[in-house]
């Protein structure tokens, strides 16, 4: 902890490593750069950010959940443990966003995975400007023969009409039957 704070007072936050492992050498390649894959995995080896606090609320306790489920942790998620001192980063927060939006049908705006990084400020957030951008279930289209082409398959298109001589929009494949082929 006393490595973590010194770098976080040397280094802009972004460059503050998620896992400190010791090793004895750091394993090089033929070319004499760093053998990335013959690093030891950080497993195990989570840097929480105190002890442990159970949710508080239902929402609290949704959140947490999904953050265990986003990091791959086995142990339970503190509602102040840090979301990217756990091992996230930018990939992991659309992870984060797309699951919160699909599980709790509610838009989280990536901004606010960075500007609150834990589960208690992100419920925080929730509970009052999430609560104005729930989304609402779309009832499924009536059956019918043809449905209308949307906006992108008439710029489609449009854009085939213009260079009929274009290949842009073609996907070859080949694929073999056997047995009899009815047409």
């Amino acid at each position: 902890s006393e490595l973590r704070t010194y770098l976080k007072r040397s280094l802009p936050e972004y460059m503050v490593p998620p896992y400190l492992v010791e090793v004895e050498q750091i394993p090089l390649t033929a070319n004499g750069k760093v053998d990335r894959k013959a690093l030891p995995e950080p497993q195990g080896l989570l840097q929480t950010t105190g002890e442990y606090v159970a949710p508080r609320s239902e929402t609290e306790a949704k959140l947490a959940e999904i953050w265990q489920d986003v990091l791959g942790l086995s142990q339970p998620v503190s509602i102040r443990d840090d979301f990217f001192e756990l091992g996230g980063h930018s990939l992991k927060a659309t992870q984060l966003v797309a699951r919160i939006q699909k599980q709790l049908d509610a838009s989280v705006p990536l901004s606010e995975v960075f500007a609150r990084p834990t589960v208690e400020m992100l419920a925080g957030y929730w509970e009052t400007a999430a609560i104005l951008e729930r989304y609402e279930a779309i009832s499924p289209a009536e059956p019918r023969e043809a449905y209308p082409a949307s906006p992108a398959q008439q710029r489609l298109y449009v854009v085939s009409q213009l260079d009929q001589k274009g290949m842009g929009y073609n996907m070859p494949q080949a694929l073999e039957i056997t047995g009899e082929l009815d047409v």
